[in-house]
């Protein structure tokens, strides 16, 4: 097991001897994967940052995500950030060829008993990592079928993704998976279809009629209302002036980040901010007044 705390650095290349490797990162430390691997990530308290070749992620308590082999993370958590993960390579990589166990790159959020659930398992699957291959992968199912269970949604779309066989539905749908991700990951500029298609090594044509076809619109709309959910958070949640916002979530121009946001929420951004305001004070009173009470 492999835990940096406060402000440590570590640098995992993962090979034969990191198979099935548990890593905890906390209070400031940093993780860098430098080689090949299939990471799941689960933060447990406080935020962290992940940058990976699929863009750049906040992650917040209860944030799970997971990354193909060649994402190459690289976390950062913060003052209080606590974020365990597991990379995987070599024979542990052959758990995942299960049906049970069948994850795709995502992003998601758990609940709190799921997050307990979660953290009971890594702590098991720690404790068996010197043990023969076998008990390890038997360890390391239980992690893998709990965060399938969070994404057997997406077992349901497996049947709309092109192609003859389950396994080559499945491997479709793994790098739809991805490219969503890589639009989630890039929230703050516009992401170009040859890109998305290049990254799932899909020609042009058949990554966008696959993607319309698995998430209900286009790549460009999926991009454009990601980066609007953005601007909501930052109205919200930033002192950034409403121009800023607009270029933080890679508008060209005020006008145009206006009529956007407009479209999409119904409202202005100042009135959107005006409301966010107002519910956060209300909240905070509310909070104030149980305490008292």
């Amino acid at each position: 097991m492999n835990w940096v705390d406060r402000g440590q650095k570590l640098n995992i290349e993962p090979n034969e001897q990191h198979a099935g490797s548990c890593i905890g990162v906390s209070r400031m430390s940093s993780v860098q994967l430098t080689g090949g691997a299939f990471t799941l990530w689960i933060q447990l308290r406080g935020s962290a940052w992940l940058h990976a070749r699929e863009g750049r992620f906040r992650l917040h308590r209860g944030n799970w995500i997971v990354l193909d082999r060649d994402s190459r993370p690289s976390l950062q958590a913060d003052r209080h950030g606590v974020c365990i993960g597991v990379a995987l390579c070599g024979a542990d990589l052959d758990v995942l060829k299960e049906d049970a166990c069948r994850l795709y790159p995502g992003l998601g959020q758990m609940r709190r008993c799921d997050l307990q659930i979660a953290l009971r398992l890594w702590r098991q699957l720690g404790m068996h990592l010197q043990n023969p291959a076998t008990a390890r992968a038997a360890a390391l199912q239980p992690l893998l079928r709990h965060i399938a269970h969070l994404q057997q949604a997406l077992g349901v779309q497996e049947a709309r993704c092109p192609g003859r066989s389950l396994h080559r539905k499945r491997h479709v749908l793994g790098r739809l998976c991805r490219a969503h991700l890589l639009l989630q990951g890039n929230v703050d500029r516009v992401v170009r279809v040859s890109e998305l298609a290049e990254l799932s090594n899909l020609s042009y044509w058949y990554f966008s009629k696959a993607f319309l076809g698995l998430f209900g619109e286009n790549p460009q709309a999926t991009g454009a209302r990601l980066r609007l959910q953005h601007a909501g958070e930052l109205l919200a949640n930033s002192d950034l002036i409403i121009g800023e916002v607009g270029a933080a979530c890679g508008f060209e121009s005020g006008c145009s980040f206006a009529r956007a946001f407009r479209a999409h929420f119904g409202v202005s951004a100042s009135v959107y901010r005006a409301h966010a305001l107002r519910t956060k004070a209300n909240s905070a009173h509310a909070q104030r007044v149980s305490r008292t009470g």
